[in-house]
């Protein structure tokens, strides 16, 4: 459809403002399309307020809009009413998506995506998704109202996935990971609360923090992930009663929890009388050379510190928004009621679609597949940066996870490398949006699992190689002077 939509954009200079655009039939017949991907396409153009189509009349070209003075109005006032807090001592509430649009927004025709999120379409199992959401449908009571935790069968199965002794009445079922983690900050800090994260963290959760009122408080990670002796110095400095991490295949350095440090972990929350949020977002994307994967924290919790988070989508599809919460004891009911309030449940359908899925014999072989995949798409990466792009340092080479954390040498400006990557035809993710706090260094991160495949790395390295040439070299001759 991505095609027509262009085709249709570049020709509609042919015609004037509300003349009429050639019919659907004849749209069909030119491009070799379905009728369905025709209306698709000329919607998407509606939508961009390009094109206005009429029932039975057809579709035009839309007319510029005329702005009017007097009919302009003044917004102005909202800036006042958006910014007042009520309470002096609140956190002022801030809604910045740039860090996760980043990653969900589709880049210009012809360039490279290195800096997807999600799996590219080769690689989501679309006919096992397909075939499950049929198979779900024709149940009984499939369009009928879920129970409000979750199908029982799915509560059990995610139970199942974190071992341990959870059970499935400490499972909720829920709208994919970044409902999930919303849901458990504003179950677990007050607005105005300092909130430990790692860093650099996923800028996702920055944001949600940041949207309830919260203060993100940054602890260092390395290889191994956060540091123990960080954590405890920061729940005794700030009070602190929530730390958010990703103890395996961290967002975005691909780090993963040492054992020494997991119990540590525990128990530094637990003396602190606080929350562990874990955040196991990429579990199922382990490389095929990971080797066993050590247990959630959630499964090693007989306390309820952990409020654990686990979710479908990024081994399937983006649409395919299935997760879980698990917690125990009385937060597992605010949890839930947070939850009701918000959202009431997660569409039955969905949830008969993702018991299908996970329990046909396509689910084991799909994992499989990916972990073939993703290991040789990272593999082909490190060894194309390695050869073009040694001036670009890559501490640590994760076996699980879709992307690589590389920093860049000192004086490099982000921004002006994402520009210049952009124009080269390849679009990158900067580093900044990832720290809480002012960065220690430059970074980008690519990802490798949102491209065609290692014929595409291979080119989009090359781009970034000419990208750099223009950038790095400036600015280490000419450094950004410190403030």
């Amino acid at each position: 459809m991505g095609e027509l939509v262009e085709q249709l954009r570049r020709e509609l200079d042919r015609y004037s403002p509300g003349e009429k655009l050639p019919s659907s039939r004849a749209l069909v017949e030119r491009f070799r399309v379905s009728p369905v991907t025709v209306s698709r396409a000329l919607a998407h153009l509606a939508a961009e307020g390009l094109v206005v189509t009429r029932p039975g009349a057809g579709a035009f070209r839309a007319r510029p809009s005329r702005t009017v003075a007097a009919r302009e109005g003044d917004t102005s006032w909202q800036e006042v009413a958006l910014s007042a807090d009520g309470a002096a001592d609140l956190v002022p509430r801030s809604v910045d998506a740039s860090g996760v649009t980043v990653s969900l927004a589709a880049p210009p025709p012809g360039v490279i995506e290195f800096n997807g999120g999600y799996l590219h379409p080769s690689l989501q199992p679309e006919r096992a998704m397909s075939a499950a959401l049929a198979r779900a449908g024709r149940r009984p009571g499939a369009w009928g109202r879920p129970p409000m935790e979750g199908l029982p069968e799915l509560r059990e199965w995610f139970a199942r996935s974190l071992g341990g002794s959870v059970g499935a009445a400490e499972v909720l079922v829920s709208a994919g990971g970044q409902t999930a983690l919303t849901t458990a900050l504003r179950a677990l800090a007050p607005p105005g609360a300092p909130v430990l994260v790692e860093s650099p963290t996923y800028p996702g959760m920055l944001a949600i923090a940041r949207s309830a009122g919260l203060r993100p408080v940054p602890v260092p990670v390395d290889r191994d992930g956060v540091k123990p002796e960080l954590l405890a110095d920061a729940f005794r400095a700030t009070g602190a009663r929530v730390f958010v991490c990703q103890p395996l295949f961290q967002n975005p350095t691909g780090a993963v929890l040492a054992p020494a440090r997991r119990g540590e972990v525990l128990r530094i929350a637990r003396e602190a009388g606080a929350f562990v949020v874990e955040d196991d977002f990429v579990r199922r994307l382990a490389h095929e050379d990971a080797g066993p994967l050590p247990r959630p924290l959630a499964a090693d919790d007989p306390d309820g510190v952990v409020v654990h988070v686990g979710s479908l989508t990024k081994a399937t599809s983006p649409s395919f928004r299935v997760s879980a919460l698990a917690a125990r004891g009385p937060v597992l009911e605010r949890l839930r009621a947070i939850q009701v309030v918000d959202t009431f449940f997660v569409p039955r359908p969905l949830q008969e679609a993702a018991l299908e899925l996970v329990g046909s014999p396509a689910w084991p072989r799909h994992l499989r597949a990916i972990a073939a995949e993703l290991r040789a798409r990272r593999d082909a990466m490190t060894a194309a940066l390695a050869l073009r792009l040694p001036e670009l340092a890559l501490p640590h080479v994760p076996s699980g996870g879709y992307h690589l954390w590389l920093r860049l040498p000192d004086g490099t400006d982000e921004g002006a490398l994402t520009a210049a990557a952009l124009r080269a035809g390849v679009a990158l993710t900067p580093g900044r949006p990832y720290f809480s706090a002012e960065p220690p260094a430059a970074h980008v991160r690519l990802s490798f699992a949102a491209v065609a495949g290692t014929e595409e790395i291979a080119e989009g390295v090359r781009r970034l190689r000419a990208a750099c040439d223009e950038v790095i070299g400036e600015s280490v001759r000419h450094p950004v002077p410190d403030l």
